[in-house]
């Protein structure tokens, strides 16, 4: 049978069922990741960003229309949306409710017009699209599948266009190492991409009538208890899940109503049962509603059946009411005329940007992450006028931009890739000048600061005809892949000389949570011994983790 449209219901539990399926196989997708670092990875960040939308998708009716579920879905994304990755795949869900706003359903066309208004969305958004990434995948997809329903004059048949939406997704995805050189010469597909197509394929599933695809169990159990234990432990708090109702019309001769009371309390509590000549009105909690109606039987026939699981109820509301909470949170009144929120991770990079003013920090970066909705929270507890934020990491600056348009005031988001480019912008703010003029001094900074970092290989690896193997010690060179080591020190020393340029008069080493006091005092003499006395030299604990040591030459 031909599926001519969707409803409001349909693309719930298809969003639902995409979600669980890259959750499923976030791992994978992480695995395409070209660099081999630990990072907040691409699987990771779209699992994360789509699995946002879950929690309030279930506290939708199934008889909602299709352009709220769009909506509800799109702007549940923004907020959760995390990394570049995410941040595209929410680009394209925003498009998508665009498109179907105002629909109760939608026709084949209907939804790839719609689909194409996010991939709109997204291309704009980027600042230089790169092709051979989601993107591609996205667009090319989508043109092939709207092409598939025109020709139908867009009322045809869901299949057929979804299984050419995913074909052609697919067959993108095997191109992208054709447009994009570094992705053939470490083998390897777009990751991005794949996750896309992880996330059409679960959908689809749903769509054509397969079901919701379940996460896996041993994930989903322990999720579903994370769930729970935040919720308030509902399932310790109510011992029986089904609140069940009917009403009796007794039968000639029916038995006193007291045998079934003192049934139903048997298998159950808040047993009310109450006789008249005719009916007997019964309410139970019980684990099994179906003996409950079977007793009720004996005495007469059934009406008014009502059955409600309460510990799903309770789950509803308790999110609902998490939700309502996070959501209530006052924004602090601007009282001043500058603020600035970091992204930063450990005790020392976060006291550094602290000294320099910042107001509030965002932890995360290389090893997580955050949303546009943790930033967006950081910016509106900053009581100022006008807030700068330092994303300090490539990966998080498209999430700070979308926090700009959710925030009451003014927000800039600077271009800081590192954390020695955004401490660098901190100490070139002054407080007498205008927004645009500090945003200007703040942005040309970033360049004047050369930066390194040492950490290893989270999973072997070929990069640029490079054989990586896990563990291995790795030495970035201003976000690139210099070169590869056996030992932490030999690798920083070795990084730090590389960055020295003629003018360069000032070197900061910030050592991480895995180095020890002892050992970054005796690289810290090695560095001096090796550099000599003209370049002033600044070892500091930065408590940061996964990065044993982060360079900055100015």
């Amino acid at each position: 049978m031909a599926i001519t449209t969707i409803n409001g219901k349909t693309l719930k539990n298809a969003v639902i069922s995409g979600a669980n399926n890259i959750i499923n196989q976030k791992n994978a997708v992480d695995e395409m990741n070209v660099f081999p670092v630990p990072d907040g990875d691409t699987g990771t960040n779209m699992s994360a960003t789509i699995k946002s939308a879950i929690p309030e998708l279930r506290l939708i009716s199934d008889d909602a229309q299709i352009s709220h579920v769009a909506e509800v879905t799109a702007s549940a994304m923004l907020r959760g949306a995390r990394g570049n990755s995410g941040v595209i795949l929410s680009l394209l869900f925003r498009g998508l409710a665009k498109g179907l706003s105002g629909k109760s359903e939608a026709t084949p066309g209907e939804y790839c017009r719609a689909m194409k208004m996010g991939v709109e969305v997204a291309y704009k958004s980027v600042m230089k699209p790169t092709e051979g990434t989601i993107l591609t995948v996205a667009r090319e997809s989508t043109e092939q599948a709207l092409k598939t329903a025109e020709s139908t004059n867009g009322v045809g048949d869901f299949a057929e266009v979804f299984n050419k939406m995913i074909g052609e997704a697919e067959a993108s995805l095997e191109r992208t190492p054709e447009l994009l050189p570094v992705l053939k010469k470490a083998g390897v597909v777009d990751a991005g991409g794949m996750g896309y197509v992880v996330i059409l394929k679960g959908m689809w599933q749903a769509i054509s009538g397969g079901g919701i695809i379940e996460t896996e169990l041993a994930a989903g159990k322990a999720e579903e208890r994370a769930v729970t234990n935040k919720a308030g432990e509902f399932e310790t708090d109510i011992e029986f899940a089904y609140c069940t109702e009917y009403l009796v019309v007794k039968k000639p001769g029916a038995k006193d109503s007291a045998l079934l009371r003192a049934y139903l309390e048997t298998i159950g509590d808040s047993v009310v049962v109450v006789d008249d000549d005719e009916i007997i009105k019964v309410h139970v909690h019980t684990e099994n509603p179906g003996k409950a109606l079977e007793e009720g039987i004996i005495f007469g026939s059934l009406t008014n059946l009502k059955i409600e699981n309460m510990r799903e109820q309770h789950k509803k509301e308790s999110v609902k009411a998490e939700l309502q909470k996070k959501r209530s949170i006052a924004p602090a009144r601007p009282e001043k005329k500058y603020g600035f929120v970091a992204v930063a991770s450990g005790a020392g990079i976060e006291l550094l940007f602290r000294d320099l003013g910042v107001d509030m920090i965002v932890r995360g970066g290389q090893t997580q992450n955050p949303s546009t909705e943790d930033i967006l929270e950081a910016v509106l507890a900053t009581p100022a006028h006008n807030v700068f934020v330092l994303p300090n990491n490539k990966n998080i600056i498209m999430a700070a931009e979308q926090a700009t348009r959710l925030a009451d005031r003014n927000v800039i988001v600077l271009q800081s890739r590192t954390v020695p480019q955004g401490l660098s912008a901190m100490l070139c703010f002054d407080e007498n000048l205008g927004v645009s003029e500090n945003g200007v001094a703040m942005t040309k900074a970033l360049d004047r600061v050369g930066t390194g970092s040492v950490t290893y290989a989270a999973r072997d690896s070929v990069f640029e005809d490079r054989k990586i193997k896990e563990g291995d010690i790795i030495a970035l060179e201003n976000g690139k892949l210099a070169f590869t080591e056996k030992e932490v020190a030999k690798a920083l020393v070795k990084l730090t000389r590389r960055l020295i340029k003629s003018d360069t008069s000032y070197i900061t080493v910030i050592y991480g949570a895995d180095v020890t006091d002892e050992a970054a005092g005796e690289v810290f003499v090695t560095l001096r011994e090796k550099i000599g006395s003209d370049i002033e030299i600044s070892m500091i604990n930065g408590g940061q983790p996964v990065y044993y040591y982060i360079v900055s030459v100015e």
